[in-house]
């Protein structure tokens, strides 16, 4: 049996993969141990939060799937920082953890050139260091011209909760227990990583007049820019807050060796942004106490999931645990907490396309290069999918620019900087964090998407009268000049506080952070006709111009480094006088451009001068 590609595990990553594969057009395969796992959300029940929403957003600009089915799934949704600046706003909603995988089943099984089968995959085939299949645990081949591997937390996971381990999957499901040892006989360098999940507890069981309420937005919001909203308002289900007390950390401290972390059973390096309670119990040891959220997983069972509680305590600790906080005196615990550890690879062993640099045409993507999320995964998969599609169709391929997108941040600091932890996308990781924003998701990178043919005809051209209403609107308001008196009687006072004594257009009023352009609407000195979203969008540009203005400054800079490509021939040994550090960080992670190699740890400004010195001097760059 062959395949143009190949698609090895059905999670988040998988998904999107295998989506974007085959909508292309190439005949692809999805190969899962578990089809009932497709999709699966195994530990929160949420899409988006701080930076990830900017991320599922672009996802969908580039036309791949997460944000849609999200939209068709959601229990509640909000957007994080709505109080703050432009560039920290992001959705986050709960998704229904039922309907969210059935959904996107429904959507996989829908595309003509997609088979979804069900195998464990214990052996690549590899010829002459270039991939020509795999192989499952029944000795079955099947063959392909690109293969990626998105395997999440299957490479020989292993399941730790106070002094047991058990060698499976989330959900008691069976790890792979052969495909990490054959990745390393091939030549790839391995990480053990390790996450976790919290408690789910019954919702009869809990005392919510004792917790505090969080309900969702009473604003409409998608994450789609092609969706409209599907669900009810007042229908939205809530999340509450409740915190751990001084009993609760009493309890972890006198536990603590029993827990597997640090007993010494835990051997993969946690993520810090996402710790355990027990760690931040000991690492925050000043606190009195720490916020914890109960959410809703779904309309169809009882679960409550206990966000910020995750734990590797054994049962009979957790149930002291869990009962000493408010509203959870009688919880009943349906199921407890675990710690996981699993195989992953060194990212620096991969190109910005996803595609490995040991393995011709194999890619990986998913928490198999060290990211933690479902939006980090997915927004890798459908990378690795179009880049795949691109290297077997001779074309070339599709690299985000950190100026460009979150995703591009996320690569680039993957295969640039490497990870030793699971690494998790934060506003804080983007420098130009500013043009990254959620507004302008499709602005930014739906032309790629279009190009490489996930985005049809019909959403393309969306975009492009977007942008048009976008520059009519700005030019409206150049153009349009109010004075004392012409202005509407009152509004100058109520808009700026004072009376006007000169004339000014709508585009610089527009510039005072009181001034809305819909201000101009109610008193009619524009027309209605404008979309919400459009009006977001040049908002944002004239309020914050000065800033942008300087961010693409910096913009400029880096395009120009960017552009001083390094040749895949250089020998870095020749490079004279750069420090053994640098040189032996350039030689590893062989950075493809100038302004990569500047982000690389170990390399200095100093190296940086002179191996330009060298390139201009042996290539003429």
């Amino acid at each position: 049996m062959k395949y143009e590609i190949i698609v090895v595990g059905g999670g988040h990553a998988g998904c999107e993969a295998a989506h974007a594969a085959s909508k292309i057009g190439h005949k692809t395969a999805l190969v899962t141990s578990n089809l009932k796992n497709i999709a699966d959300m195994p530990c929160n029940p949420s899409i988006g939060g701080t930076a990830k929403g900017i991320v599922v957003r672009e996802i969908d600009a580039l036309g791949g799937l997460m944000g849609k089915i999200a939209d068709r799934s959601l229990l509640q949704i909000k957007m994080l920082n709505n109080a703050k600046g432009p560039a920290v706003r992001s959705l986050r909603a709960q998704a229904d953890k039922i309907t969210y995988p059935k959904e996107m089943l429904k959507e996989l099984q829908s595309i003509p050139t997609l088979d979804i089968i069900e195998g464990m995959v214990e052996k690549l085939l590899v010829k002459d260091n270039k991939i020509e299949g795999i192989e499952l645990e029944d000795g079955k081949q099947i063959f392909c011209d690109a293969l990626i591997l998105t395997t999440g937390t299957y490479l020989k996971s292993k399941i730790l909760i106070g002094d047991q381990t058990k060698e499976e999957g989330p959900h008691g499901e069976r790890s792979s227990k052969f495909l990490s040892d054959h990745l390393k006989k091939l030549g790839f360098e391995l990480l053990r990583l390790k996450t976790g999940t919290p408690q789910r507890i019954e919702r009869s069981s809990i005392d919510f007049n004792k917790l505090k309420a969080e309900p969702g937005d009473k604003t409409f919001w998608t994450f789609s820019f092609d969706n409209e909203p599907c669900y009810k308002i007042d229908e939205q289900q809530d999340c509450y807050i409740t915190y751990t007390t001084e009993k609760t950390h009493k309890i972890i401290k006198d536990n603590l060796k029993r827990s597997a972390m640090y007993s010494g059973n835990v051997k993969g390096t946690g993520t810090r942004y996402c710790p355990s309670i027990e760690d931040k119990v000991v690492r925050f040891a000043d606190k009195e106490r720490h916020q914890l959220f109960l959410e809703p997983e779904s309309l169809y069972y009882e679960d409550i999931y206990l966000q910020g509680f995750s734990t590797s305590m054994p049962y009979y600790v957790q149930e002291q645990m869990v009962k000493s906080l408010p509203g959870l005196e009688n919880a009943k615990i349906l199921k407890f907490a675990y710690a996981i550890e699993y195989d992953a690879i060194n990212p620096i062993q991969l190109k910005p396309t996803l595609e490995t640099k040991i393995i011709e045409n194999l890619f990986t993507a998913g928490q198999i290069n060290g990211t933690s999320g479902y939006e980090e995964a997915a927004c890798q998969g459908l990378m690795a999918g179009i880049n795949a599609s691109l290297k077997v169709r001779n074309q070339e391929p599709l690299v985000l620019k950190r100026n460009e997108a979150y995703i591009g941040v996320l690569i680039d600091d993957l295969v640039t900087k490497g990870t030793i932890e699971p690494y998790r996308l934060l506003t804080s990781r983007a420098e130009f964090r500013l043009i990254l924003r959620h507004d302008n998701a499709d602005l930014r990178i739906r032309e790629h998407g279009y190009r490489v043919g996930l985005i049809d005809e019909s959403r393309y051209h969306v975009l492009l009268d977007k942008k048009e209403g976008i520059n009519y609107l700005i030019d409206t308001l150049k153009t349009i000049k109010v004075t004392p008196k012409n202005f509407p009687e009152g509004l100058e006072k109520k808009l700026i506080g004072d009376k006007l004594h000169a004339g000014y257009t709508l585009y610089e009023l527009t510039k005072r952070p009181e001034i809305k352009i819909k201000d101009f609407i109610e008193n009619n000195l524009i027309n209605q006709n404008w979309p919400d979203e459009i009006i977001e969008a040049v908002e944002f540009t004239i309020k914050y111009d000065g800033y942008i203005s300087k961010t693409y400054k910096d913009v400029e800079k880096l395009l120009k480094l960017e552009e001083k490509q390094i040749p895949e021939d250089i020998d870095y040994d020749k490079v004279p006088n750069i420090a053994s550090e640098a040189r032996e960080k350039l030689k590893k992670i062989k950075p493809l451009t100038i302004a990569q190699a500047t982000r690389i740890s170990g390399v200095n400004p100093v190296d940086i001068s002179l191996l330009a010195v060298y390139l201009k001097k042996e290539y003429g760059k």
